[in-house]
């Protein structure tokens, strides 16, 4: 096998594992049943299509495609951490409630 045929079915390999993630996150995302589930299944999704960008700069050598990962990878890094304070004043309002 050569080196070329070999990384195009890594590359195949790859795409078919990470559609297959995105799938899973997308199910968690749908059931939850917290909303911590919930974000996890976002933050998850948001790697996965890091991942997708990285395979498909290599796929491709369009070198943007990592621009757009690093770029996507900012941007979950910060709705994470904004999903995470929001569950936090979520649950400190639900315990000031019931101490009322």
């Amino acid at each position: 096998m050569t080196s070329a045929a070999f990384l195009d079915m890594a590359i195949y390999v790859t795409f078919v594992m990470v559609m297959l993630s995105l799938a899973i996150a997308f199910i968690r995302l749908a059931k939850g049943p917290t909303l911590a589930d919930r974000v996890v299944a976002l933050d998850m999704m948001t790697v996965s299509i890091i991942a997708v960008c990285g395979a498909a700069a290599v796929a491709t050598g369009v070198q943007a495609l990592l621009d757009v990962a690093l770029v996507l990878a900012l941007v979950g890094f910060l709705a994470t951490v904004a999903l995470a304070r929001f569950a936090e004043r979520r649950e400190a309002r639900k315990k000031d409630a019931a101490h009322d």
